[in-house]
């Protein structure tokens, strides 16, 4: 692949988090609802019925669009996409064409500028079920409409990514970005958030772009790296053997971990787009627009310089930090209570279990005591879990398990003597200068003295040793 320039534009496909429906007041699904139970007439594109836009979601995709700083026009319409296929009904699906709902913006990754071409609004199709035999050949199909009509954002890039590496990080940033400003939880397993890149491969040192194939079937970040390295060595293979990249859609292959044709690539005019009749034109007010960006949060690039900046914190702790909007708030507000912002930071990463919450008076008490040393941070783990599983308050928690750390010498200096005459060889060895043996003489310690401050421990076990 070296002689060889991958080329990659990504279409984005989002499902802002709304209660109803593009164009009408059906729910959304829950995940595995049972078929065709989430539908009415004009999910169905039953003849006579009328659309309604759902204003959540044009809200929803105002705020993505603003925090990709894109442009926001003032007239913007919905559009027919016509095509025919068994999971659209109405033989159309309503989305924008020429009049978007915003353009020009950009998506900024660590070392290069993603521009984004547009983000616009549409509503979704039905799921074709395939019932088939061992070997995948689909003797029946069934539909089902629960998912049609749930509203979608489409964000489509410019072809600015080179690798599967970078299409990857675009997809994740692009996910974070979602989740902090509350658009869309934007999870891919559960097709919330659908990446369809467009690949193609050049000559490297040539600007001219080569044909495109556009790939689906894509589940997880995973795959997302997979598909797009195996369909550009595909690509080149392709070439070099003297052929012709053809124009077309390709799903990926979990299983066989390879791309398959699906259908040739359609163009925009085969789509024969117009106006949706039944949908007026919608002007976007400046002011609305005005109070949406003003209640944007700070997005995951600036918190990230400014939880360097202002805890002094490491940048990849900071990065993980703002990848959550939540754990964030909590890092910054626990650090409000006076806990040291390393170690917040610190167990917030690393002991704070994934999707749990902590209020964050609790957790600054646990850093404090850990910090302070009252506590070891094993018991600072258990006063944690106990805290998370029972709401109780952890100054609460460490009275009621005694688990006050013991500091002072008058009452370590004994069991330090203890564990002297116990190991006499691991203390001749120490004194002979071998000092890697006061790791036998500490596990012992910490194994006679569970509350013992494993600093002040160590520092009259080492002074005691020295004699």
């Amino acid at each position: 692949m070296s002689d060889w320039e991958v080329v990659i534009g990504m279409e984005v496909h989002v499902q802002p988090t709304t209660r109803s429906k593009m164009f009408c007041g059906c729910a959304v699904a829950p995940l595995n609802a049972p078929p065709n139970t989430y539908v009415c007439e004009i999910c169905e594109g039953m003849p006579g019925v009328l659309p309604v836009i759902n204003k959540a979601a044009v809200e929803a995709c105002l705020k993505t669009a603003l925090a990709l700083e894109c442009e926001i026009p003032q007239h913007t319409k919905f559009d027919r996409k016509n095509y025919m296929y068994p999971d659209l009904p109405k033989g159309y699906q309503i989305s924008q064409y020429d009049l978007p709902m915003s353009r020009n913006g950009h998506l900024d990754l660590d070392g290069r500028r993603v521009r984004i071409r547009r983000v616009h609004l549409e509503e979704d199709t039905g799921k074709l079920i395939h019932a088939g035999d061992k070997l995948h050949k689909a003797s029946e199909s069934f539909v089902d409409l629960n998912r049609a009509g749930v509203p979608l954002m489409e964000i489509v890039s410019e072809p600015d990514l080179r690798s599967a590496d970078e299409a990857r990080e675009y997809a994740v940033a692009l996910r974070t970005l979602l989740r902090t400003i509350g658009a869309s939880e934007a999870e891919m397993e559960k097709g919330q958030l659908r990446a369809e890149p467009n690949i193609s491969i050049r000559r490297a040192g040539t600007d001219e772009l080569g044909v495109k194939t556009e790939l689906k079937n894509i589940n997880s970040f995973r795959a997302l790296h997979r598909a797009i390295a195996y369909e550009a060595k595909r690509q080149a293979e392709l070439l070099e053997a003297g052929g012709a990249v053809v124009q077309e859609t390709r799903g990926w292959s979990e299983a066989e971990q390879r791309t398959f044709s699906q259908r040739s690539k359609e163009f925009a005019e085969d789509y024969r787009y117009f106006p949706e009749p039944d949908l007026p034109p919608l002007e976007l007010d400046r002011g609305w627009i005005a109070e949406l960006r003003a209640g944007l949060p700070k997005l995951p690039g600036a918190r990230r310089k400014w939880l360097v900046d202002q805890y002094a914190i490491g940048a990849a702790a900071a990065a993980t930090l703002a990848s959550e909007r939540l754990r964030a708030d909590l890092f910054e507000s626990t650090v409000s209570k006076g806990a040291d912002p390393k170690t917040t930071a610190n167990w917030i990463i690393e002991e704070l279990p994934s999707g749990e919450t902590l209020s964050p008076e609790y957790l600054a008490d646990i850093v404090k005591l850990v910090t302070a040393g009252d506590i070891t941070r094993d018991q600072g783990r258990e006063v944690l879990a106990d805290t998370l599983s029972t709401r109780n308050p952890p100054l609460l928690i460490v009275s009621q398990r005694g688990f006050k750390q013991v500091s002072d010498e008058s009452s370590l200096g004994p069991i330090v003597r203890e564990v002297m005459a116990a190991n006499p060889k691991a203390v001749a060895d120490y004194r002979s200068g071998k000092h890697a043996a006061i790791g036998a003489l500490i596990k012992d310690l910490t194994t006679r003295a569970p509350s013992a401050n494993p600093r002040v421990a160590r520092e009259l076990l080492e002074k005691l040793l020295s004699f």
